[in-house]
């Protein structure tokens, strides 16, 4: 097995005992070539740990934001010849070997830029990540829709949400998420990797709008991971600010409510769907 995966994970105020399993995993996975940690700020000891397992850790001295970290690290791997790139969340587990082969399912299929494997909650349930390009109100009703009102948007909710298709197959989407995206480099280069007026939140669906434009992108549910999934914007005022900050950077960039390119994607992305039941 050739080692031809870069990984870039992105730390701020963690804790070792985060992330202590998912390293030692990484380290042992045989697809590897190089991992890169960026300290966004307070996780010096989970950097020393990662440091004694050979990996490589960047301290920029300040928080960049989610997508900026990740920038960085794919500047310092420029000169690295491996063809896959993994933007990884801290709080994933993963099994041995789930780099290679997520590898091996790309070298297969040269039509994907991007994968994703099948993500589950700690207790075993499906995390529905899939997701169609967004409108405000899909955005407004996922945040806000509560209580005895949720009920009246729960077809709409779940259209969003792509949760009528089988996600034991694989399929093709128009949006996956941030916390896993396994894809080829040189599809980032070609887009110039994340946008960086997004700080946290939204940077995934703006990237994974991209880079539609060019490739393809697959959830596969071949390969499954564990997502903590900490929805830290439904338990904090800042995190939930910065949530909408976002949200209206990203309308700003695509348009609000006239978005032809979107309705298309989204249409594309159903039609697959249905062919793959």
């Amino acid at each position: 097995m050739s080692r031809n995966v870069t990984v870039s994970i992105v730390l701020y105020n963690t804790e070792t005992a985060e992330v202590g399993q998912l390293f030692n995993i990484l380290a042992n996975d045989p697809a590897l070539s190089k991992c890169l940690v960026i300290n966004n700020g307070g996780a010096e000891k989970a950097c020393a740990l990662a440091d004694s397992l050979g990996f490589h850790t960047i301290h920029p001295g300040r928080n960049l934001g989610f997508g900026a970290a990740h920038n960085l690290a794919l500047q310092s791997l420029r000169s690295e010849d491996a063809p896959y790139h993994v933007i990884l969340n801290p709080d994933i587990q993963l099994d041995t070997g789930s780099l290679a082969q997520l590898a091996s399912a790309m070298d297969e299929l040269p039509q994907v830029g991007i994968l994703m494997p099948r993500v589950l909650y700690p207790d075993g349930a499906t995390q529905y990540l899939c997701k169609l390009l967004p409108t405000p109100f899909d955005l407004f009703l996922r945040r806000f829709a509560v209580g005895p009102w949720r009920w009246l948007f729960e077809n709409r909710m779940a259209r969003y949400d792509m949760k009528d298709f089988d996600y034991s197959r694989p399929v093709y989407v128009p949006v996956l998420s941030g916390c896993f995206l396994f894809t080829r480099r040189s599809v980032l280069e070609s887009i110039g990797g994340f946008d960086e007026r997004f700080f946290l939140y939204m940077e995934d669906t703006d990237l994974c709008r991209r880079a539609g434009n060019i490739t393809r992108l697959m959830y596969w549910p071949k390969v499954t991971v564990v997502h903590g999934h900490a929805q830290g914007s439904y338990k904090s005022f800042v995190l939930l600010r910065l949530h909408i900050r976002a949200a209206v950077a990203y309308f700003n960039k695509w348009g609000w409510f006239h978005d032809p390119a979107r309705a298309a994607r989204n249409q594309i992305g159903l039609e697959e769907l249905q062919g793959d039941r």
